[in-house]
């Protein structure tokens, strides 16, 4: 009897241990969640964004160091601009060159067209003449038909009407010379302002890149690495200083084909952190990836398409980041945590205590 009873406890003992063990591996299989919750690992990532050169240079002063914080606008760091300055003053002076220009075409246009009035008024002038020696020749063609006038008389009368009349075609051509003499005088004056306007804009051009030494913050952040030092020359587009934007933050994590497909966009996700377990981070789904990032080599049956992974990211709040701005850092492992029916109620481990 006592076998029999060592026996039976054996056999209950075993079945405990069976079934406990049963229960203890799906609790850790499913990483201890109800029915309409998926999980995820990941780590806190956030926007990087290089502070780089415009223009080729050497880099003069930098005012941050790696871990500082700064805000939108902030300088950063200069850049030499010794040479740019010397661009500015020459093209400053290539400027007055060019309003000289300007001011002479425009003297020798007025030039010009006071020869023009002059011309005119010696056209007129012979045209007066011509006129006066048609009526001498006609005179004295009807006076010589009576034998009034010599023959002499009316040969002279024939040679001044016909000098009146070269006078007027030569005073006609001085008048079109002086005409086209205004017309190039009033292209110079174009072509100057035209000179002023590209010394213009040269100089701007160069003030632009003179602004852009100076190289300020284009979000607020944290100098994440200094990638070069003063003295150093570095080429157009040559970086500086990584910032990481932490109004940008969040948790990349994937999901197999059965959960990603019931993601929604901007459902409540939960993000536990390994460095601060007791505390719950709210965030919400901002993407789900519509390409598979792990792909078997076939998915031609259910099986092989349920071990697709998508890519999911749950975004962090930029109130929730401002409030505790510096304590955010990127880099760090956690879990997310995300739910699937919008119905389901979140299990009490993940319920709080929420960062507010």
């Amino acid at each position: 009897m006592k076998a029999r009873r060592r026996l039976l406890l054996l056999i209950v003992l075993a079945l405990f241990i069976a079934v406990g063990g049963s229960y203890a591996w799906k609790q850790f299989n499913s990483s201890g969640l109800p029915e309409g919750f998926a999980s995820g690992n990941g780590r806190i990532e956030a926007t990087e964004i290089d502070v780089s050169t415009k223009t080729a240079g050497r880099v003069k002063e930098i005012l941050v160091r790696e871990g500082e914080f700064v805000e939108a606008g902030q300088v950063l760091a200069y850049m030499d601009t010794a040479q740019l300055e010397a661009r500015k003053r020459e093209a400053e002076a290539q400027l007055q060159r060019a309003k000289i220009a300007v001011e002479t075409a425009r003297s020798l246009v007025a030039q010009r067209e006071a020869e023009r009035t002059a011309a005119t008024a010696v056209v007129a002038q012979r045209q007066a003449e011509l006129d006066g020696a048609a009526k001498r020749l006609a005179r004295s063609e009807r006076l010589a038909a009576s034998n009034t006038v010599s023959i002499q008389t009316l040969d002279d009368n024939r040679a001044a009407h016909e000098s009146a009349r070269a006078a007027v075609s030569a005073a006609q051509a001085q008048l079109a010379a002086s005409d086209a003499a205004i017309s190039a005088a009033k292209a110079q004056v174009v072509d100057a302002e035209a000179s002023v306007d590209a010394a213009q804009a040269t100089i701007e051009s160069i003030v632009a890149d003179i602004n852009d030494s100076t190289l300020v913050a284009p979000r607020a952040g944290r100098v994440q690495y200094r990638i070069a030092e003063p003295g150093e020359v570095l080429p157009a587009g040559g970086r500086l200083l990584n910032l990481v934007d932490l109004s940008d933050v969040y948790m990349t994590f994937f999901l197999p084909t059965a959960q990603a497909g019931r993601v929604e966009i901007g459902e409540e996700v939960r993000i536990v952190l390994d460095a601060a377990p007791q505390y719950v981070i709210p965030a919400k789904v901002s993407f789900v990836a519509d390409v598979a990032q792990f792909t078997p080599k076939t998915v031609e049956t259910a099986e092989e398409r349920q071990k697709l992974m998508f890519r999911v990211r749950a975004q962090i709040s930029p109130e929730l980041l401002e409030r505790h701005i510096r304590l955010v850092k990127t880099g760090l492992p956690g879990v997310a945590y995300v739910r699937l029916n919008p119905q389901a109620e979140w299990p009490a481990s993940l319920s709080g205590p929420l960062v507010q």
